[in-house]
């Protein structure tokens, strides 16, 4: 078996890309030959082979002009066309209209594995011209994948390939704080309840109502986000005008190598996010791995409070409302039984779902089941 992880970005900065990084490793790692094919954001100039191990090769390919979060780069077309035929499988990863033309153009006769990541949700105007050739790829497909059952059953977009559907939860490897820089954080917000959310400072992740719920919070709970974008002045200057310096507090972009601790030295995870754009948040399990209870919302149609079992990992509540999320937050924190049956419960919950080897073995059974049709 040869298969192509096709699609999105490099470097890996985002969960699409994550995903298909860590499938080529991880496959190739498991003796099965998997190659990934990107478009490169350096401002590279010449397409790019990298030999990730004997089993794996990542080919980046240059782009011209990145619009609409699309990079274009025609290189990937002419790449893809002279060497689609070593492939058994190409797993193309959606939304990428750049690797979806390019599979269009290839001439490739194999099976095609597509993941379906998300809806394009924000770019309408793309999404008008893109249509055709989405519903060409949902054609083209021998099977369509899920990160969870909800999302892809519920995609309006997919309503007419029912049969081809299946799922395969986002697994990674458990995350591990480290102990010296838990109890460094955990001094900084001594005496505190810490409530930690990561992610871009952007509309949909709901971050205003956040730091909103933060009002309902008694004074000896500090809620930690982590991330940059956007909003960041907006968002410094809700908590400024409503007071709320002590309670919230903006970290800023969370190095990879602080991160985990910051896992580690939170109570709880807390996801505000409030538009489908949400699709699953690899945030929740990395959070579930560490044995922290999860607050999410109940976004229509997304995978969001799939991934979070209401009751057992945590609770999910209405997006956009702030009370709810308050509400949620201190019922947990209140109730120490409470709090350590869903910090077990989530737990229990990563390793029965979402761990790296459980991706891996749902993604060879899909293969195999694949190329038997």
């Amino acid at each position: 078996m040869k298969v192509l992880q096709l699609g999105k970005f490099y470097p890996i900065t985002g969960g699409v890309e994550k995903v298909m990084f860590d499938l080529t490793v991880a496959l190739s790692t498991a003796g099965v030959d998997c190659d990934m094919l990107c478009a490169d954001e350096t401002g590279k100039r010449h397409t790019m082979v990298k030999q990730l191990n004997e089993n794996a090769k990542l080919i980046t390919t240059p782009t011209w002009i990145k619009r609409y979060a699309t990079c274009i780069s025609p290189s990937m077309i002419t790449e893809l066309r002279s060497r689609c035929n070593q492939y058994d499988i190409i797993h193309l990863h959606h939304p990428d209209p750049m690797g979806a033309l390019a599979l269009l153009l290839s001439n490739y006769h194999g099976k095609v594995v597509l993941h379906w990541h998300s809806d394009i949700i924000k770019q309408h105007v793309l999404l008008k011209f893109y249509m055709p050739l989405q519903n060409w790829i949902i054609h083209r497909a021998d099977v369509i994948v899920g990160t969870t059952p909800i999302y892809v059953n519920e995609s309006p977009h997919l309503k007419h390939a029912k049969d081809k559907l299946t799922s395969m939860p986002i697994g990674i490897d458990p995350v591990l704080p480290n102990p010296q820089k838990v109890e460094k954080i955990r001094k900084r917000f001594l005496g505190k309840k810490i409530i930690f959310s990561l992610g871009r400072l952007v509309t949909y992740k709901g971050y205003k109502f956040l730091i909103d719920a933060a009002e309902f919070l008694p004074d000896d709970y500090i809620v930690l986000i982590g991330g940059s974008g956007a909003l960041k002045n907006e968002l410094q200057e809700q908590i400024e005008s409503k007071k709320l310096n002590s309670k919230v507090v903006l970290l800023g972009r969370v190095s990879d190598e602080d991160l985990p601790s910051y896992y580690g030295a939170c109570d709880l995870y807390c996801l505000s996010s409030i538009y489908k754009t949400e699709a699953f948040a690899i945030v929740q399990i990395e959070a579930m791995s560490c044995g922290k209870p999860i607050i999410a919302t109940k976004i229509p149609h997304s995978g969001v409070s799939w991934v979070n079992a209401d009751g057992i990992s945590g609770f999910n509540v209405e997006p956009c409302n702030s009370k709810q999320l308050s509400d949620a937050i201190k019922k947990v924190m209140s109730n120490k039984e409470l709090y350590d049956q869903l910090s077990k419960g989530a737990k229990i919950r990563y390793n029965d779902l979402f761990t790296k080897e459980k991706m891996l073995n749902k993604c060879l059974e899909i293969y195999h089941n694949v190329l038997r049709k």
